[in-house]
């Protein structure tokens, strides 16, 4: 258990993560604004629709980068690795949701910027902070099995 520990603890493993979790910020926002504002949707269902395509996007560059060297080579594993990550994120899926849920529909906070109330856009990256760390380990851990020699 520390070797994996002390796996979690790499920094540039942890940077890339966060590099790729800021692409995959700028996806969920652009799908979010883009459902919402676009296509009308409520804003708990854009929400969603923009977490799925982020999720989509980390995975593959997180695939092709951050754990590169992590995984069994093949389309089986990579599938295995796929539902995997789907599997392991439900839980950052979910705070992020609640965090999300809870500024924009608990709290009575407005953001008007040209007219438009625009502070769901504004929960959307708290929210996101909220479910880094769930999703860094859980991913290391998980999906591409870290471990200290790694």
């Amino acid at each position: 258990m520390i070797d994996r520990l002390d796996a979690l603890r790499s920094k540039a493993r942890f940077g890339q993560f966060v590099s790729v979790g800021l692409v995959g910020a700028a996806v969920d926002n652009t799908t979010l604004v883009a459902l919402r504002l676009g296509a009308g949707l409520p804003e708990l269902l854009a929400k969603a629709g923009g977490v799925e395509a982020a999720i989509l996007v980390m995975f593959l560059v997180n695939e092709r980068w951050t754990f590169a060297g992590h995984g069994e080579a093949g389309r089986r594993p990579f599938l295995r690795r796929l539902l995997t990550s789907h599997g392991v994120r439900a839980g950052g899926v979910a705070v992020q949701l609640v965090v999300y849920w809870t500024l924009t529909s608990r709290l009575d906070v407005t953001l008007v910027v040209g007219g438009t109330d625009l502070w769901f856009l504004a929960a959307s990256p708290l929210a996101i902070a909220v479910a880094v760390l769930v999703n860094y380990v859980a991913e290391s851990l998980f999906t591409w099995r870290v471990d200290a020699g790694s």
